[in-house]
């Protein structure tokens, strides 16, 4: 039975506080009818004795204290869950935004789930093509991998991460994609130009057919930016272990979730650690992240690509820091290739995945998959020390070899790391033109490339 208090004894900002309350819980889900009639929602913070504190998803503009009535619903924010959510577009709490009905929830999950019990996971070790040079030939995202990508203010992150979610594909053996691959994207914080591009972008290249959006705005309260996430990933469960798909979870921008939760931090007067952020920063990231992967006899699986925008583009704030140390590498955005008009703007040697090893090599990508990435990778750091000798004492300075490194790193910018928002690169295609890339390099400096492979594709 569902008791009714009209005991609300404080508001302050968001938050109020209800006297005399009995059985009440952590994150039980709350209404509140105003003397209008009107029906608010809320979400409990904390519990102390017969204290329980609220946090207003709608705010606190015109509740009446005294005549104010509050009712504990007994369950935590719950989403409805369907195979029909695909191509369907939500609100920060699960609602329909798109204009179409509500959903016939064949399950419905409490948002919160809980961590893959690590004796359960299963390794990652396909590979899934995104369509990018940059992540399908030097970063290669794994099957059940988290792998975020760290930008910065006014970097293409968005339109990235579109892209990704475009193009995404887990490829068979003769290089066929899978046909049951979705994406949950869950967008956090951005303004309403950014949610309609997303959203016109999705329906205009079909991408939406595969596709569930959840779409929390800037001017939503910060407390439904908590749930965004969680709402995405529980969509991504019951999709992948439920459902047997492979499902890509793109998250942006974890930088707005971040900044919410230092809000609700300082409402509820708590220690702040660094930089403001709270003390449970990395418990809270790590309940978001580690609802990644793949779990043994399941066929589906949880691949996560979070998204997140670094301060004053310093690694060594809290968010990218307590990030890299959860997930499995990251994309880092050079802010100086966005200068030169290159676009996806990559740091190639600054970024990292973990597990590309897992997910590279013969009957997954291609036999010399490996070793063309080290080369490159080379190569390229050759590049960049000529261009910086260059630099400091002058084009006269560089000896012949060094002349071709650079040369070599301009080309590989231009032609490599550079391509169309809508070019959708395989991986034979990315990895094709890497050889095409090393012709510009004497044969003898090609040390890290198999004699048979040079032997078989550098024609």
């Amino acid at each position: 039975m569902i008791k009714e208090y009209k005991t609300i004894s404080e508001i302050v900002g968001p938050l109020m506080l209800v006297k005399n309350v009995e059985n009440v819980k952590y994150e039980e889900l709350v209404e509140i009818e105003l003397q209008t009639g009107e029906i608010r929602n809320g979400k409990v913070l904390e519990v102390n004795k017969d204290m329980a504190l609220v946090q207003l998803f709608e705010g606190a503009r015109g509740i009446n204290i005294g005549q104010s009535k509050v009712r504990f619903l007994g369950k935590g924010v719950e989403i409805a869950l369907s195979e029909d959510m695909l191509g369907r577009v939500f609100d920060g709490q699960g609602r329909p935004i798109d204009g179409k009905e509500k959903i016939l929830p064949e399950v419905t999950k409490d948002i919160n789930g809980s961590p893959i019990n690590p004796y359960s996971r299963d390794y990652p070790n396909e590979f899934i093509q995104t369509g990018i040079s940059t992540i399908d030939g030097l970063n290669t995202l794994v099957r059940g991998q988290k792998l975020p990508i760290f930008s910065g203010s006014g970097l293409p992150h968005n339109r990235l991460a579109a892209q990704i979610a475009r193009q995404a594909k887990v490829l068979e053996k003769e290089g066929e994609p899978i046909t049951k691959f979705a994406v949950v994207f869950a967008a956090m914080g951005i303004t309403f130009e950014e949610a309609q591009f997303f959203i016109e972008d999705f329906q205009k290249t079909g991408a939406i057919e595969r596709t569930v959006l959840f779409i929390n705005l800037a001017n939503d309260p910060a407390i439904e930016r908590i749930s965004t996430p969680r709402l995405a990933l529980t969509t991504a469960e019951y999709l992948a272990f439920d459902k047997g798909m492979h499902v890509l979870v793109i998250l942006t921008d974890m930088t707005n979730y971040c900044e919410a939760l230092r809000e609700i931090s300082a409402a509820r007067q708590e220690v702040p650690g660094r930089r403001g952020y709270p003390g449970y920063l990395y418990t809270d990231l790590s309940t978001i992240y580690e609802r990644a992967g793949r779990i043994k006899g399941k066929e589906g699986s949880i691949t996560q690509i979070p998204i997140l925008t670094m301060p004053e583009d310093d690694k060594t704030h809290p968010i990218p820091d307590l990030t890299g140390y959860i997930t499995e590498g990251q994309i880092v955005f050079s802010r100086a290739l966005h200068r030169k008009g290159i676009y996806p703007p990559v740091d190639v040697l600054q970024s990292l995945s973990r597990l590309k090893d897992k997910g590279i090599g013969k009957g997954k990508t291609r036999e010399d998959h490996a070793d063309v990435f080290n080369q490159l990778f080379a190569c390229y750091a050759s590049g960049l020390e000529a261009r910086e000798l260059e630099a400091i004492l002058g084009q006269a300075a560089l000896s012949d070899l060094d002349r071709i490194y650079y040369q070599f790193a301009e080309e590989f910018e231009k032609r490599y790391i550079n391509q169309g928002e809508y070019e959708n690169r395989t991986i034979f295609e990315t990895l094709d033109m890497s050889w095409q890339l090393f012709k510009l390099i004497p044969k003898v400096e090609l040390k890290r490339i198999r004699d048979a492979y040079l032997e078989k594709y550098l024609k």
